[in-house]
C-alpha cells in the first residue's frame, strides 16, 4: 500500500469512525498501531517506555478524535498528537529525574556532609510546602497538576474543567505569589 493509499484509507476510516462506526475505528486503530510502535522507537531511547507512550496516542486520539477535518490530511494530525505525546513523556521524565544520582556518581565523603545536605533540602522543602499552602485552592491545584506531576495544560484542563487559559494565568500567579512568599520569609 502506497503513503496516498494508507493517508486516503485511514482518513476514510476516521470519517466512519467520527460518524459512530465502532468496527472503522477498531480497523484504524490495529493499523495505526505499528506505524505508532515505529515512530515512538524512533524518538524514545527506553524500549519499556514505547508501548506506554502508544497507549498514550492512542487514548489522546480517542480523546480528541472529533477534531480531526476530513477535508485535510489525516498522517499530520495523526504524527502531530505522536509527537506531542513523545514530549510529554520526555518532560514528565525530565521533572521526575532532574535531581535523582545513580550510586556511582557519589563520592566516598558524601556520607560527611550528607546529613547537613538532608536538613537543607528537608527546609527548603519545607519553605515551599508552606508557600505553596498559602495559595488559594485552586491555585494550590493547579501547581501541583502542572509544575509538580507534570501535566500538559490540556491534560489539567481535563482535570479541573478550567480553561487552558485561565491555568496559565492561574499558575503564573500562584508561582509569582509563591516567590514572593519565600523572599519575605529568607
Amino acid at each position: 500500500m502506497t503513503e496516498a493509499d494508507r493517508e486516503k484509507n485511514w482518513r476514510d476510516l476516521m470519517v466512519l469512525a467520527q460518524d459512530g462506526d465502532n468496527i472503522a475505528y477498531a480497523r484504524l486503530l490495529y493499523e495505526m498501531l505499528p506505524l505508532l510502535r515505529r515512530y515512538v522507537g524512533n524518538k524514545w531511547r527506553n524500549p519499556h517506555d514505547v508501548e506506554d507512550i502508544v497507549q498514550d496516542i492512542l487514548l489522546s486520539i480517542h480523546s480528541v478524535r472529533h477534531t480531526f477535518d476530513p477535508d485535510r490530511h489525516f498522517m499530520p494530525w495523526l504524527m502531530t498528537i505522536a509527537a506531542r505525546r513523545v514530549a510529554d513523556m520526555a518532560r514528565r521524565n525530565a521533572f521526575r529525574f532532574a535531581n535523582e544520582t545513580t550510586i556511582e556518581t557519589i563520592s566516598e565523603t558524601a556520607g560527611i556532609i550528607s546529613g547537613k545536605h538532608e536538613q537543607d533540602i528537608s527546609d527548603e522543602r519545607q519553605q515551599l510546602l508552606s508557600a505553596l499552602n498559602e495559595l488559594s485552592p485552586v491555585q494550590r491545584e493547579a501547581v501541583k497538576l502542572i509544575k509538580i506531576e507534570g501535566l500538559s495544560l490540556q491534560e489539567a484542563s481535563t482535570v479541573t474543567g478550567h480553561s487552558i487559559t485561565s491555568l496559565k494565568v492561574t499558575v503564573h500567579r500562584a508561582l509569582k505569589a509563591m516567590r514572593n512568599s519565600l523572599e519575605r520569609k529568607s
